[in-house]
Parts: structure tokens; sequence; C-alpha cells
């Protein structure tokens, strides 16, 4: 497709895109995916919503603070001013944004985007030589950076190079003092709909970082898409969740979501499930985004925090299983919205809501989008099928400079790297990562699938299922359980979970070892990281463990 003229007078997102012929088919033929040539996200999310005459409305609630939209808007311009009459940056410069969700990161996200720079979100858990893989691949110069979380920052400068880093969130911070001395009101850059805006770098996996490049329409994408069509969000509601928003479904569902429809987010004062039940409850939340470990951590504390003010619960990050969903439902009377979506997609694209639910399963494409199984060859599978799930829609994956582009988009599809199941009625049900497959004595085990069947039992707390290197069935399959309050881990409970799978699914699937943990091994957004337990088992299988 051709690009629209770009505002960008620092051309290195544009000159490093994918080029045309390995891009993606998008697809906008539906009314709410046309937009203005002259598009800044920022203008849509934030200043319009001010004009609107929305201003005085609570936008952020965190512990017993209130940011109005207007004091959003206000703070935003002011960081705005900093970066370009203070930093010298010009539209096009990247910006590395790392801290936990505060309002003042997301006045900084905003500024950037009305600055026309390129936000570099990052997770204020990684370390130094991950954010020098960021840094390096980027071509960052500048940082905003919560004033705790510098230590590893400075430590990944390159080849000497010096990384400006201005801290905030802190008395006497960089920021907040240049903020004190700028006026309000910063006449946003009038980006295109296709510059870019965000470099969204991949998470939960090994090797080199994979940076994904959205633009100004992608961010409008998602709210105008799965927002819209799935949640229907009213501005009394009023949004929480864990994901940071250096994790696209955080940065749709706790910042572009409630201010594209004029709500309010409600943002928990630490990570993890208790944080976030306690806020639920101190500001009567009515929309919460968190993953399947999320909700099964809440379901255990119903008894101490009410939760009754939520209206709609949305899961993603990882399969949701039926077991969750039901038990979330007996307990809440609200139906969880699971949905599958990719950084590289930038949010949901398959889901289901209300009636539409069935749980275990993930949905339906949503409006505007396509989706396909493809076979081995890359041939599409016609009615019922069994294949590699295959999307497009008004986005699509560009990695940046990345030859790893081929893998993802072939033949105008985004190939996810999932197996799934669609059935007669067209609804997709999730089967496997690409790696998630075990294949045990010429036998084809999903691992989700014996973890969906551990997780029925009421011993198991969470678990996670890989496969193990086996001399004679080449592989087994070894479940790795944490078990729930009140069960002891022993050879006993081993027993009884292998004869509870044999009687639920087909008993040559069922974990041949198990072996019990305190916690499993996780990303900062709470997905399992599977890979970590499969590397061990080949390190005890090299050893002779």
């Amino acid at each position: 497709m051709q690009l629209k003229p770009s505002a960008h007078r620092d051309s290195f997102t544009r000159d490093h895109l994918p080029p045309p012929e390995q891009w993606p088919l998008l697809l906008f033929d539906r009314p709410e995916f046309h937009w203005p040539d002259r598009l800044n996200c920022a203008v849509e999310l934030l200043d319009r919503a001010v004009g609107e005459g929305h201003g005085d409305r609570p936008a952020i609630l965190c512990g017993d603070g209130v940011w109005t939209y207007a004091q959003v808007r206000d703070t935003a311009d002011r960081i705005a001013r900093v970066l370009v009459e203070d930093q010298g940056l010009v539209p096009g410069n990247r910006v590395l944004l790392r801290a936990a969700n505060t309002p003042m990161l997301f006045a900084c996200w905003f500024a950037v985007m009305k600055a026309g720079l390129v936000a570099v979100t990052t997770m204020p858990m990684l370390r130094a030589g991950e954010l020098a893989q960021v840094i390096d691949k980027a071509r960052v110069d500048l940082a905003l950076c919560d004033a705790a979380l510098t230590t590893e920052l400075h430590g990944a400068a390159l080849d000497g190079k010096p990384l400006r880093v201005v801290t905030f969130g802190a008395p006497g911070a960089d920021l907040e003092r240049l903020v004190a001395g700028k006026p309000a009101g910063f006449q946003a850059v009038e980006t295109s709909q296709d510059d870019v805006c965000l470099l969204a770098f991949t998470s939960g996996t090994t090797g080199q970082p994979k940076a994904c490049m959205h633009f100004h329409r992608d961010i409008m994408a998602m709210c105008d898409g799965f927002a819209k069509h799935m949640l229907d969000p009213q501005p009394d509601e009023i949004f929480t969740g864990t994901p940071p928003i250096a994790f696209t479904f955080g940065l749709g569902g706790l910042l572009a979501f409630p201010f594209r429809f004029r709500a309010a987010v409600a943002l928990p004062d630490k990570a993890g499930p208790t944080a976030l039940a306690d806020c639920i409850q101190r500001h009567r939340a009515t929309t919460v985004f968190t993953s399947p470990t999320g909700y099964r951590a809440m379901l255990g504390q119903r008894g101490e925090y009410d939760l009754s003010s939520l209206r709609k619960c949305v899961s993603a990050g990882e399969a949701l299983p039926a077991a969750t969903s039901d038990a979330w439902f007996e307990a809440t009377g609200i139906r969880i919205v699971d949905g599958i979506g990719s950084t590289e997609m930038i949010h949901i694209f398959i889901s289901a809501r209300g009636d539409d639910i069935r749980p275990g399963a993930t949905g339906l494409p949503l409006p505007g989008y396509q989706a396909a199984l493809l076979d081995e060859e890359g041939r599409e599978l016609d009615g019922p099928a069994t294949g590699r799930l295959a999307v497009r829609g008004p986005v699509g994956c560009r990695y940046m400079a990345d030859e790893r582009q081929r893998n993802y988009v072939q033949g105008g599809w985004n190939v996810t790297g999932d197996t799934y199941r669609r059935d007669g009625d067209g609804r997709y049900w999730f089967v496997a990562r690409a790696d998630d497959m075990i294949v045990s004595a010429g036998y084809n085990i999903a691992g989700p699938e014996v973890e969906q069947a551990l997780l029925a039992h009421p011993a198991v707390a969470e678990c996670a299922v890989v496969g193990a290197p086996d001399p004679e069935r080449g592989r087994i399959v070894k479940a790795f359980v944490v078990p729930a309050a009140g069960f002891a881990p022993g050879d006993a409970l081993a027993r009884e979970l292998q004869d509870f799978v044999k009687a639920r699914i087909a008993p040559y699937k069922y974990p041949r070892a198990v072996a019990f943990l305190d916690a499993l091994p996780k990303t900062q957004t709470g997905k399992i990281q599977r890979f970590r337990l499969r590397e061990r088992e080949e390190a005890d299988a090299t050893a002779g463990v």
C-alpha cells in the first residue's frame, strides 16, 4: 500500500519498515477503520476528550489521588515542551519509557505521541543486558525513567555512548522540575496515520527481541475494533488491570480504551492479584484486564475483597481454561471475555462476548478481521479442521529490519505460531503453541489440553505441561504442578492426578511424570514460561539426571 506523507523529520523508523512485498494484506473495508490522513492518536484519545467537555472528569485514579482529563492533558503538554524545547527532540526520534503503570508514565506516553516522537515502551523488570538490546535496535538516546528504576538503565550504555536519562516519580526528579517551569499548551504534531508511533518489543521468548512497528492508526484500530465490538465501553466505567502498558494488552486495556471512550482507569498500587483485588474494591472498578493466572488467584481472594462492582472481565496472554472460566462465572456471575492477540497485531483479533462465549473456545474473528487455518504447506483448510492459525485485518506485523518478518507473514496472512481447531460453527479453539505440541511415542499431544484436565482437579492451583526427553518414547508428558492450599505434594497426589487425567482425556495423554513446585516461572505479564521448564528438562537429560 502507498504510505501517506510522513511528518517525521527523523526518518529512521520509516526507513526500517519491512519491504512492501513482505507486508500482510490489510483490511479497511469497515467504516470504523477509516481515519483522516493526518492523525495523531493522542489528539483523538486526550485532546478531543477535553474539547468535548470531559476536562473536569476523572481520568486516572491511583491510591487516594485523582487526575482529571484536563490534568493529564496539561501535564502531557508540559512534558512535550520539555522533550522538544529542552531536549531538542524532533518528530521521529525514539524515546524509551521505563516505569510501572503510574499517572506520570501515562502523561509521558501522551507527550511522546503529541510531539510526533516514537515510544519505546519497556517492562519495568528488564535488566541492563535486555535494555541494551532494545536501545541498540531502536537507536534510542533519551529515556524517561522512574527514578527508582535507573540502575539497570545506566548499565545499558553501549560502546561508551551516554544515554540521556530524565527521571520522574520522586521529589526533585528531573522531569517534575523541568515541567514546573513550562506553560500549559502544546500544539500536537500533525502526524500521518501511517507514521510509526510505537516500537513494541516482544516478550517472553529467548533470543534477540523483535521490534513491532505500530502506526498512529493502529492505536485507533484496537480501540475501534476489539474495545468497541467486544466491550462497548461507556463513560461511567472504571477500567483496571495488571498488565503494564509496555505489553500491548495493557496499553489497550488500561490507556487507549478508557481514554478513547471517555471512561476512567484505576491503577493498582503495585503488581499482583492482591493489589488488583484491592484496587477493584477501593475504586469500584467495572472492567478488568488480567491473565488466566490472575483470575485464578482472585478466586482464592473473593472472600477477602468485594468484587461486586465488576461488569466486564477480559483475559489474554495465554489460553483461558474452561475450568477457570466456569469457576469465575460460578463465583461472580460474569463470563470472562477471552481473546487471542499478539504484539505483532497490537491487540486481540479473535474473541467472543455474552451469549456467544463457549468456555474453552477463544471465539470468532472480530468484525473487520479474517482468520484461516493453514496446513504445513501454507494451504488453507476448509470447514472443521485443525491447523496453523493465520489472521488479517486493519493491523498487521511489521518487524523493524528483521528477517523473521518472512516467517510471521506468509501469503498475506499473519501466522501467529498457534495451532487452532475450528468447529462446525466457525469458532476457534486453542490447541497449542507450536512449541507446546508434544510428540510422544508417535502421538501428538497438546500440552494445554493436559493442563486443562489437571486444572479441573481441586488440588491444582496452577500447572504447566511440557515434553521431557525419554529414551524409550522420545518425549513424555511431564506436569509441573503448584498444589492448592491444603493439599500435600507427593507420590500419592501425583498418582491421583494421573488417574484423574486418564479419566478425563485419552489415557495416552496423561502426564507420565509429575513434579511439584512452589511457583511456576513467568514473564512480567503473567505468561507461564514453559520454555524454562523445557530447558531444565533438557539440561537434566544431558547431565544424566
